[in-house]
């Protein structure tokens, strides 16, 4: 499985920005997307996953009620709508999959690059 990350940049404070994550290879029934980040001088971070067979989703404290996960089965990809974004959002963000339902980067066997999302106050 090969992951490929897209959609960063730079935005205001209260912004909007799509990530998008592209899935290259199988995904199996109960395989997990993930979206963790990184801030410099930080431990990655898990932001939100989603189940690709239920569509079941979970999000970390720190962005629920802005971030919305979701999936496209049919084009194998999954997106995080992140708005009012905050400059403590500002990370590099990384796409992960795998089969367990976890919220830790060590449970995830599939990396993409990561994309850089820098907000601005």
């Amino acid at each position: 499985v090969q992951l490929q990350a897209s959609g960063g940049g730079l935005v205001q404070a209260g912004g909007s920005l799509r990530l998008s994550c592209t899935v290259s290879g199988p995904i199996y029934t109960n395989y997990i997307s993930a979206w963790f980040r990184q801030a410099p001088g930080k431990e990655r971070e898990f932001v939100s996953l989603i189940r690709w067979s239920s569509g079941s989703t979970y999000y970390g404290d720190s962005v629920k009620g802005r971030f919305t996960i979701s999936k496209d089965n049919a084009k194998k990809m999954v997106a995080l709508q992140m708005n009012s974004l905050k400059p403590e959002d500002t990370a590099v963000y990384f796409c992960a999959a795998g089969p367990t339902f976890s919220n830790l980067a060590r449970d995830y066997e599939n990396w993409g690059q990561g994309t850089q999302v820098t907000v601005s106050s």
